[in-house]
């Protein structure tokens, strides 16, 4: 799996997961979601995202192109 790949499986879990955590137990996990919306925004924006450095540092590696 490519840095890209798990940045993207990553945010989406995160938000699946903060979505049904705020229907079901408190609507404050919905906080996480407009967190992981913000940094993929500002991610974008600048091209500094802390996962893409996690996942580096784990051995993932980056794509050679369009996959």
């Amino acid at each position: 799996m490519t840095i890209e790949r798990a940045v993207r499986a990553l945010a989406g879990s995160l938000v699946l997961l903060s979505l049904a955590l705020g229907l079901l137990v408190n609507s404050y996990w919905l906080i996480l979601t407009g967190f992981v919306g913000a940094n993929l925004l500002q991610s974008a924006f600048t091209g500094i995202c802390p996962a893409e450095a996690i996942f580096r540092k784990l051995g993932f590696k980056a794509s050679n192109g369009c996959a």
